[in-house]
């Protein structure tokens, strides 16, 4: 019997090593060196054996692809090092900028960059851990993704064990997971023979399936997956971006075959121009080509700004355009009161979406472009995404076309519309008052980084609003949970968790409640200057234009709108009834402020003691300071807690001050 067993594992590790090759050649190089019959008799091998000695399958096995227990629910994973969206570029002249600025902030003559196409699919993160696939998530926000691990590992092409990693601690891959031309095809003809859904493209068709509780449905479908990055690593030192590239393939992972090293501009625009001219015959969609700062060094030199590396930039591709008839022309009043017409079309796809509506922006380019109902009309979605007209097809105006006259009144309360003076855009000023606008003001006002009331979403504002339970923000904190048990989709616990999540959103921040007031121009980084400039908010109440201009990065169109806001009765009535609903925030005290941290650049990295990080991130803004994403020549301090990966590296290398918990509070004042 123990012969027999190990003669059994000695064979899974064989058949395990050979069918994991065979998959590599067949997904990653499109090059399969035996025939599927050939391949489905050494699978079906392992999987006998597996069936015969279950203790010989391993979470690693080329078994473990075919999808496992569906997951209950989608498990939130915060990213260690955020994952950025690009900027953009669309003419030569943006690549000439983003050029210029490179050379003149490294103080060299030319860059060399990682020229690579632009997926448009879905990026995810995976992590390995000694060599074993142990995690992988979405993008989501950026900052916090989804947990699609079962997901993930039901896609062939990405290895469940990677050997060369074995003693080599953590890393993390970045990439995007997305469908084939003719595997979405196919897909469709499926879906359809089946009677289910139909989806409008392949980017769609990807995100449905990574997003399926049950990996049985997702190892059913036809992802795929590239690498593109290195985004963690513990004992790796990778100095360039093709280097990167060598790894990847090193470690067997799919990575496109396009991506090349280019100089300049005008390695940058040839290119852009010799990917444009593939693209058709491409067997998956891209929407524009990448460019990085080749050296790994450069890139932490010039760092990041906002939500964006300072070294890459998309170009993208022009909008794909078609051919429309405007049906009639309405017009939809924004959460802040804005006025937009849009066009409702005869229904025509562009980019393999169906689009029946298409902004028209505002008045002004209503007149300029001469846009009349009844017109034909091209078509496009804007940076792939937000369908608009971009001109029109005058010979082919119809006799009975009319032009669109603008509304002077709010279509839903009637309000006298302005055009306040330096903006193209009418708006209605009522605010909640307007039904259009309560609605939306409510869905921001309940939002994650406003007052962060989880359970209120969309269908439920809806169906509060529908009943007349709720006509303002105030109203949410008077709802009762006698009322709530009575409405569809609300049982004893659903209405306890709602009421007891609202109960909760009362203990919040200064910054938190003046972002959710839904204020024109007021984000969330203008909301936390505001806060820490005013110290509260009968202060910021009666600030004059004046004196909102002093506050850090406000000019006088944001100082305007501010002070209009508070200007109007009804919003100052709204706000003491929201304070009298018992909400509040830690005092702030405002000439107590660590005004030497104005400037002064944390980047923290690692497991904090007691500190989550976005409180680290938060306790640092207050203070004046910034946080940033990368480590670079111009870091003051980072933070270092348990398992700091390779910014620790970095910040010993450029001699930046390392610094742990306890010294961060103390430089903030915020001793224990």
């Amino acid at each position: 019997m123990a012969n027999s067993f190990n003669n059994a594992k000695e064979r899974v590790i064989e058949l395990t090593k050979i069918i994991n090759e065979h998959n590599y050649q067949y997904y990653v190089l499109d090059d399969p060196k035996i025939t599927d019959a050939e391949y489905d008799i050494l699978f079906k091998e392992l999987l006998n054996l597996e069936v015969e000695f279950p203790e010989l399958k391993d979470k690693d096995s080329p078994s473990q692809r075919v999808g496992g227990v569906p997951n209950a629910s989608f498990q939130q994973v915060t990213h260690k090092t955020p994952m950025l969206s690009l900027g953009n570029a669309f003419y030569r002249e943006d690549l000439e900028a983003f050029n210029k600025r490179i050379c003149d902030e490294l103080d060299i003559k030319q860059v060399e960059y990682l020229a690579e196409p632009k997926f448009d699919g879905l990026a995810v993160t995976i992590h390995y851990v000694d060599g074993s696939l142990s995690l992988a998530a979405t993008r989501g926000d950026g900052n916090v993704g989804e947990d699609v691990t079962h997901n993930i590992k039901t896609i062939n092409s990405i290895p469940l064990k990677i050997s060369e990693l074995n003693s080599k601690g953590a890393i993390e891959i970045r990439g995007e997971v997305f469908m084939q031309k003719d595997d979405f095809l196919a897909l469709n003809e499926k879906q359809a023979e089946m009677n289910e859904k139909i989806f409008a493209n392949p980017r769609n068709a990807a995100a449905g399936t990574l997003r399926q509780l049950d990996p049985a449905v997702a190892a059913a479908r036809p992802l795929r997956f590239y690498a593109y990055s290195i985004a963690f690593e513990d004992n790796l030192r990778i100095k360039t971006q093709d280097q990167m590239y060598d790894l990847l393939n090193q470690f067997k992972l799919p990575t496109t075959s396009y991506a090349k090293t280019v100089f300049g501009v005008d390695g940058m625009i040839d290119f852009y121009n010799e990917i444009n001219a593939l693209r058709v015959n491409l067997p998956f969609d891209i929407d524009g080509v990448v460019y990085k700062v080749n050296q790994i060094k450069y890139q932490n030199d010039l760092g990041f700004v906002s939500r964006a590396p300072r070294w890459a930039i998309a170009h993208k591709f022009p909008a794909e355009e078609a051919e429309s008839e405007i049906i009639d022309i309405n017009v939809q009043v924004g959460r802040t009161g804005s006025i937009t017409p849009v066009a409702r079309l005869k229904p025509v796809v562009v980019g393999g979406v169906t689009v029946m509506n298409a902004t028209l922006h505002n008045e002004d380019e209503l007149k300029r472009k001469d846009i009349h109902i009844g017109d034909h009309v091209f078509v496009r979605r804007a940076g792939d995404v937000v369908p608009e007209v971009v001109r029109v097809i005058k010979e082919k105006r119809p006799d009975e076309a009319k032009p669109y006259v603008m509304p002077d009144k709010c279509p839903s309360c009637q309000q006298k519309l302005v055009k306040e003076e330096g903006e193209a855009v009418l708006r209605c000023l009522n605010g909640i008052l307007c039904p259009a606008q309560r609605k939306q003001g409510l869905m921001h006002f309940v939002s994650r980084k406003a007052m962060d009331i989880d359970g209120l979403g969309e269908k439920i504002i809806d169906q509060l609003l529908d009943e007349g339970l709720i006509r303002s923000f105030s109203d949410l904190y008077k709802l009762k949970k006698e009322q709530l048990v009575n409405l569809d989709r609300f049982a004893e616990k659903s209405a306890d968790n709602l009421i007891l999540a609202i109960e909760s959103s009362k203990k919040t921040t200064l910054a938190r409640f003046i972002y959710a007031l839904g204020i024109r121009n007021v984000g969330e980084a203008t909301a936390l200057d505001l806060a820490n400039h005013f110290g509260s908010v009968e202060s910021l109440i009666s600030a004059s234009t004046n004196l909102l201009e002093e506050v850090h990065d406000i000019g006088p169109t944001v100082a305007v709108s501010i002070n209009n806001y508070f200007m109007r009765p009804s919003n100052i009535d709204e706000i003491n009834k929201l304070l009298g609903c018992n909400i509040s925030w830690p005092a702030i005290e405002v000439n107590a402020k660590n005004k030497e941290l104005d400037g002064v650049i944390f980047v923290l990295t690692g497991s904090l003691p007691t500190l989550k990080r976005d409180v680290a991130k938060q306790l640092i803004m207050e203070s004046g300071g910034k946080v940033s994403g990368s480590v670079s020549k111009r870091t003051n301090y980072v933070v270092a807690g348990e398992d700091a990966g390779s910014k620790l590296d970095t910040a010993k290398s450029l001699g930046v001050k390392v610094i742990d918990e306890a010294e961060l509070l103390r430089i903030l004042n915020k001793e224990s």
